[in-house]
């Protein structure tokens, strides 16, 4: 029997809002909301330490041949390690999608970033999956982050350098596939002429019109 909790991914650029966006669509559709406190349920599930999985969070490994786009993407649906490996980048991931898959099963969902879609995706069960990603121009992303994280304008660009490079070789490492790359995603999202309220409505639309929602 196939599984009908209906389960949006949000893949974000920083600074261009996903993050709330996903916050406002857990909260008018009724859904569970899950970003970096996945990190906490992996942790209980799988009894590393939560450090671990914030040290790794949204970050390539280690192995070059993964880095340089030359090595195999990691095999999800093998169970984790429970050698010496334990803490290894590939283990981490591994309990996080085994973790999202267990949620996804349960509840409807939200899950923010993380490669969440990718992880679904490959889930056959899951029928109701509806992948975003969030993007916006450079402009617009560095006035966000300067409002909201409170910092000047060299600051916020240097930040969206820094954690855009780290999600796109994270999503590049453990997927094989490119963090950009549009055909990953059901519905890309420009927000720069949008405000996040308008946003999460077009999201609700394209849910509707799927026949998600009512």
């Amino acid at each position: 029997m196939s599984n009908q909790n209906l389960i949006i991914t949000i893949e974000r650029e920083y600074g261009s809002g996903g993050r709330i966006v996903g916050q406002k669509l857990s909260e008018e559709l009724g859904l569970h909301f899950y970003d970096d406190d996945i990190l906490k349920v992996a942790s209980e599930k799988s009894a590393v330490g939560e450090q671990y999985f914030r040290l790794a969070d949204e970050k390539a490994g280690n192995n070059l041949f993964h880095k340089l786009g030359g090595g195999k993407k990691v095999d999800i649906f093998s169970s984790p390690s429970p050698d010496g490996k334990l803490t290894s980048p590939e283990n981490l991931f591994k309990f996080q999608a085994m973790v999202i898959r267990e949620l996804a099963e349960q509840e409807h969902c939200v899950f923010v970033g993380r490669a969440a879609g990718y992880v679904l995706d490959q889930y056959e069960e899951i029928e109701r999956l509806v992948r975003i990603f969030v993007y916006a121009d450079k402009v617009k992303k560095v006035q966000r982050v300067m409002e909201v994280d409170c910092i000047d304008e060299e600051k916020a660009k240097k930040r969206i350098r820094k954690i855009e490079r780290e999600r796109k070789d994270y999503y590049r490492y453990f997927t094989g596939s490119e963090w950009h790359n549009m055909k990953n995603y059901d519905l890309p999202i420009n927000t720069t002429r949008l405000t996040l309220d308008e946003t999460a409505e077009l999201i609700k639309a394209y849910v509707r019109l799927k026949g998600y929602i009512a």
